[in-house]
């Protein structure tokens, strides 16, 4: 989980960026194999909400967008990331659902 980051100046003036992060969480935690689907979507959702808020968060935004820049680089380049992931999920889905039939992987269906 990311908390923040932080900037030290040195006593010569060099500055340095830290980025802090969680790496236990001893306050508790949810048991997701207790969850209903509907419970389990709502879950997943704030999970992920709250990951890409944390990641939003983690740069300065106008340095990023100077470094982006305002032709269209950056988004054929994400774009072009975005299928290649896609294909990489379709493919390890495909390989999940063949492990599940071949007995491999047990799993519960239609909950």
């Amino acid at each position: 989980m990311l908390l923040g980051w932080t900037r030290w100046q040195e006593s010569r003036g060099r500055k340095i960026d830290f980025y802090l992060r969680q790496l236990w969480d001893g306050k508790g935690k949810i048991d997701v194999e207790e969850l209903g689907p509907k419970r389990l979507a709502a879950y997943a959702s704030l999970c992920g909400k709250t990951l890409a808020f944390a990641h939003a968060r983690s740069g300065d935004a106008m340095t990023i967008r100077g470094y982006i820049g305002d032709d269209k680089s950056f988004d054929e380049v994400m774009v072009a990331y975005a299928e290649r992931y896609a294909d990489i999920t379709a493919r390890d889905h495909a390989r999940l659902c063949a492990a599940i039939e071949d007995g491999a992987i047990e799993a519960v269906r239609d909950i």
